[in-house]
């Protein structure tokens, strides 16, 4: 059982991502070079790392959900293909209006770009393109997205539809609520750019600055590098990386096609593959162009510690997004009454307590919750206890 977070997969055609995505959840979505290949959203199982706790406990884990390799457990969270990302979007040009409402849907982005620079703005294929203008381009459509929605508020607060004791943010977090904030965020967002509290005193450039705003903060995003096999992206992506213009963004150096070819591998029993390792084992009889074909891959995940693609995805929950691991236990055991010891990981979100977490589990836990206990110390934690990345908790509630 896991607290349900979604990864938005966002790209222009042709850079990759829907073989990202088959990498990620090895499903069968088509694969192909030209525009709208993947027409629907396609939402598919990936899975995140997290160091089992159970070992502290002389215990091995039986998972529920996910599973388990060694000393890590694979914790799935969902990964959605989003589709229709070009020019004006935001304007509803091609499928812009679905991709906007399937963009909402998640919580943090990939943003698959190619960093060889073979495909043009259209996904045309090309030499020598510039993979700023990829990043630019999709931040300037959720920017322009988010802009005109911020609009909307700002008319309404000046047409008198609010009281005069309401204060500029509570409008706007009304207006924006579907992108999750609230007026706390907006206020402080406010400050952050220094526009004032006065909407009938911001130009054009301090609203689109507001918005930019609003958007990094409630739509976080991760660039996936990708096709960093080539050397003409290893040579952009170390200018792009040092850009200081992109600082706010965390860049990941990817290749889903060696993630692939190594998934597959595994599965046909030719490698021994631990998705994110950094070197794997030829265990199966190969031609010696696969030889070849798989040392050149070896050649690659281990100049860059992985194929990224796990990186990718565990970089935009945990870090970017901050989401927590935390295991349900029993202070007097971890095995349930099943014997299943350890069975669940849950994701939660950044800074929740011991009473959230108990939410996490139930409403009616919740609802009861006396007090949560820590399965490691034994020690008594209250409800406005913070839970820490795997913590192991036992949930004390009246019902």
């Amino acid at each position: 059982m896991t607290t349900s977070h979604r990864i938005g997969l966002v790209g222009k055609p042709s850079v990759g991502k829907s073989s990202f995505f088959n990498a990620a959840t090895m499903n069968d979505v088509p694969e192909g070079a030209y525009p709208f290949t993947t027409i629907d959203p396609s939402v598919g199982e990936a899975y995140v790392r997290v160091e089992d706790a159970a070992p502290e406990f002389d215990e091995v884990s039986t998972p529920s959900v996910g599973y388990l390799e060694g000393d890590v457990r694979f914790v799935p969270t969902k990964l959605v293909d989003v589709a229709g990302l070009i020019p004006g979007a935001h304007e509803g040009n091609g499928l812009g209006n679905q991709f906007l409402t399937d963009l909402n849907e998640t919580d943090v982005l990939i943003h698959v770009v190619d960093f060889s620079g073979e495909t043009d703005l259209e996904g045309e294929p090309t030499e020598g393109h510039d993979p700023r203008r990829d990043i630019d381009f999709l931040e300037t459509e959720l920017d322009q997205w988010y802009l005109g929605v911020l609009e909307k508020g700002i008319e309404r607060y000046a047409s008198g539809y609010t009281t005069e004791d309401d204060a500029i943010e509570v409008e706007l977090a009304e207006q924006m609520s579907a992108f999750k904030t609230n007026e706390d965020e907006i206020k402080r967002l406010v400050r952050r750019t220094g526009v004032g509290f006065d909407p009938a005193e911001w130009d054009d450039d301090d609203r689109r600055t507001l918005a930019r705003e609003i958007r990094k903060a409630t739509k976080p995003m991760v660039i996936a590098a990708n096709k960093m096999d080539t050397p003409e992206a290893q040579a952009n992506f170390e200018e792009i990386a040092t850009d200081p213009d992109y600082e706010h963004l965390t860049m990941v150096p990817c290749s889903a096609h060696a993630e692939q070819a190594l998934k597959t591998a595994a599965e046909a029993g030719v490698v021994d593959y631990r998705p994110g390792d950094d070197d794997f084992e030829i265990v199966g009889d190969v031609s010696d162009a696969q030889r070849a074909g798989l040392e050149q891959i070896r050649e690659f995940v281990t100049a860059y510690g992985a194929t990224g693609v796990q990186n990718a995805l565990e970089t935009a929950l945990f870090d970017v997004l901050g989401v927590v691991p935390v295991f349900p236990g029993g202070a007097n055991g971890l095995g349930n009454e099943r014997g299943e010891v350890l069975p669940d990981c849950y994701l939660v979100p950044p800074d929740s307590t011991a009473e959230d977490f108990a939410y996490s589990l139930h409403s009616d836990i919740g609802d009861g919750f006396l007090y949560a206990i820590d399965c490691r110390t034994n020690r008594q934690l209250g409800k406005e206890y913070t839970v820490e990345p795997r913590d192991v908790i036992e949930v004390v509630s009246t019902n």
